[in-house]
């Protein structure tokens, strides 16, 4: 934890998904239809974003067999995870100071 994931397109395009609702719970498949990203590269995404402590996972409570389906992973970032992207936003913001008006 603490290590900072590689900041990929796709690594920014998932935070993003992740932060239009830091307070909820998103599955993996509502992440993927957001992001525009299919599993081969979400899910890769997802793990690294775990492992740095910037997301948690839980699975969901249930029997797949009175689910009728496969249980589903859903993902939150974490208040670590938040401060994180506000300084990658920061970071890859220009500063007025830094533009050439000529």
């Amino acid at each position: 934890m603490g290590k900072r994931p590689r900041i990929s397109s796709q690594t920014i395009t998932v935070l993003g998904a992740m932060m239009a609702s830091p307070a909820s719970e998103l599955s993996g498949a509502e992440i993927a239809k957001h992001a525009k990203l299919a599993s081969g590269t979400l899910y890769p995404i997802l793990l690294r974003l775990e492992e740095t402590g910037w997301l948690k996972s839980r699975w969901e409570v249930g029997d797949p067999t009175l689910l009728g389906r496969p249980r589903r992973r859903f993902y939150r970032i974490t208040a670590e995870g938040i401060k994180n992207v506000e300084q990658v936003i920061r970071d890859l913001t220009p500063k007025a100071e830094n533009w050439a008006w000529r």
